[in-house]
């Protein structure tokens, strides 16, 4: 058997539909030899890298609320971001009590974006996984980046959506990559400051994204269909996990023939 490598990429609330294409590849018996992740795909792969199953996460994604992450700062100039990123590491220590990348049962990384390098940075074993998920996962200008190891770390996805390289970098000899986020769609809808900011990065990590998949293609791409589900609000978490299962499904003999 070929060593599977699944990369699971940013997709805000969207990639709450990778629980459900995981529960396919459960029942299917087929469990992935690395994992790589960014932003939402580096919580979803945290999880179940440390031994979570699909069901387990599914219950923790439906009891999920936004004032569990919400921390407004009253200060966001000097914050550098609109929230304060306390209650998000908290969270997440919930489910990793401390633990570091190198304690994961498959080898994990979540991919960041150091502000003082402007490099890519993908976590190392001897990392604590909370901070690493949480620097994967915040938002700029929305979320206050982290600080760790002399770096400044904000959202995986403003370089790399999906780590495909990273993951190929661990080991991985086929690689089933996932994208929530999928095409930029078109909108029809007034802005305001903060959604013009998430337009904006939409739009501009839709293109870096196809440069970089025509520049290093999985073996398998699978976009799981959610319609205009938004990335930002938490809601439709069971349609979005329904839709992941389905992609799964759908794809499982794929999978099956490249990894035999």
């Amino acid at each position: 058997m070929k060593k599977l490598g699944l990369v699971l990429g940013s997709s805000g609330a969207r990639g709450t539909s990778y629980v459900g294409f995981i529960k396919a590849l459960e029942e299917h018996g087929i469990k992935p030899d690395f994992i790589a992740g960014s932003s939402m795909g580096s919580v979803v792969g945290a999880c179940y890298a440390l031994g979570m199953t699909a069901d387990q996460m599914e219950k923790e994604v439906l009891s999920l609320k936004a004032s569990h992450l919400i921390d407004l700062s009253f200060r966001p100039i000097s914050n550098k971001a609109v929230l304060r990123s306390k209650k998000l590491v908290k969270k997440l220590d919930t489910y990793f009590k401390g633990k570091t990348f190198g304690d994961t049962i498959i080898p994990f990384t979540a991919v960041s974006v150091d502000l003082l390098s402007g490099k890519v940075y993908a976590c190392k074993e001897s990392d604590n996984l909370s901070l690493g998920v949480a620097a994967s996962s915040t938002i700029p200008a929305i979320f206050k980046p982290i600080k760790m190891n002399g770096m400044t770390l904000v959202d995986g996805g403003v370089l790399c959506r999906l780590p495909i390289k990273e993951v190929r970098e661990m080991g991985a000899e086929v690689v089933v990559c996932l994208d929530g986020l999928g095409d930029t769609r078109e909108l029809d809808k007034d802005f305001n400051i903060i959604t013009v900011l998430m337009r904006s990065y939409e739009i501009m990590d839709g293109v870096l994204t196809n440069y970089r998949l025509n520049e290093n293609p999985p073996d398998l791409l699978i976009k799981p269909e959610l319609g205009d589900m938004s990335q930002y609000k938490f809601k439709n978490f069971e349609f979005a996990m329904e839709q992941g299962y389905r992609a799964g499904i759908e794809n499982i003999e794929k999978i099956k023939e490249l990894i035999k």
